[in-house]
């Protein structure tokens, strides 16, 4: 194939549940998707899937896997800490001309575009971002452990810790608390589910809270007026002001809407685009910086 070299564009979206590759070869799009790619866990695992979707790639577009690591890339990878675990990754797969940072930037321009807003992402982890004016300011993203507020598996935690509270006879005992109680075999049951449960099976329990919620369950309810609350206060802090776009994505995030205030929830818009989406228009502004 005899493209221009900015004509074709390489990018990457990865995460702990999936790793997707595309090319963008004039115009047309073609993607592969391979399995979960975090380099913070699993780095040789992480770049045995960039490889194989790369390879997958390579072969629709009839592009030589050397060459599209030569081409202009974004790369944004759950993990992607700091400018070393960049270089490490750079290095890893041998790309000449790419912009390696985590997996928020491209999940903002992909739901954003170019316009003004915040996006706040509430999937298993959470985290917020605005973007003005193309810059991007981020906030959350730590990890169940130091954050991830308004995340699923934050839910869970909290869900869980309100079924204690209410065996304890100091909060209020609801049905949501009585069926965590009973479903875990009561109060120690809880204890051992959360000192193994992984952010993914914490997050699994958020369904439960949220139709509780809906049905006027308290404990649920005052949970999900937190997770809301957190959302509105830090998307105001990240620059948030009405009439700017906001853009819930993930799993548990559109759960929040009707707890947010009518002014936040009239300005909810769908995200223009995916991640995916989004990697390949920053891969387009790697090739015209200094490619």
């Amino acid at each position: 194939m005899t493209e221009s070299r900015n004509s074709v564009v390489l990018a990457v979206d990865g995460g702990g549940t999936r790793c997707r590759v595309a090319c963008e070869v004039a115009g047309v799009v073609y993607s592969s998707e391979t399995g979960a790619a975090n380099v913070s866990t699993d780095f040789e695992g992480a770049v045995a899937q960039i490889r194989a979707g790369i390879q997958a790639v390579s072969q629709q577009v009839d592009i030589s896997v050397n060459d599209l690591l030569k081409r202009s890339a974004f790369i944004g990878l759950a993990g992607v800490t700091d400018g070393k675990m960049a270089a490490r990754l750079r290095d890893a797969l041998r790309l000449t001309c790419a912009r390696i940072e985590d997996d928020r930037p491209a999940a903002v321009r992909g739901a954003l575009g170019l316009q003004n807003g915040v996006i706040a992402h509430c999937g298993t982890g959470s985290f917020l971002a605005s973007q003005t004016d193309g810059a991007m300011r981020f906030a959350g993203g730590w990890g169940s452990v130091l954050g991830d507020e308004a995340s699923a598996q934050w839910v869970g935690r909290r869900a869980l810790s309100q079924a204690l509270k209410a065996y304890d006879g100091t909060h209020d005992s609801t049905a949501l608390t009585r069926k965590l109680l009973a479903d875990m075999d009561g109060p120690a049951g809880i204890v051992r589910f959360a000192g193994n449960a992984t952010p993914a099976q914490l997050g699994a329990l958020a369904p439960a809270v949220t139709s509780a919620a809906q049905a006027g369950d308290i404990v649920a309810e005052g949970i999900m007026l937190t997770g809301a609350g957190y959302i509105a206060e830090t998307a105001q802090r990240l620059g948030w002001q009405a009439g700017m776009a906001l853009c819930l994505t993930g799993g548990i995030a559109g759960q929040y809407t009707p707890y947010l205030s009518a002014e936040m929830q009239s300005a909810i818009r769908p995200p223009l685009g995916e991640p995916l989406s989004g990697a390949l228009a920053l891969a387009k502004e790697v090739a015209h910086e200094h490619c």
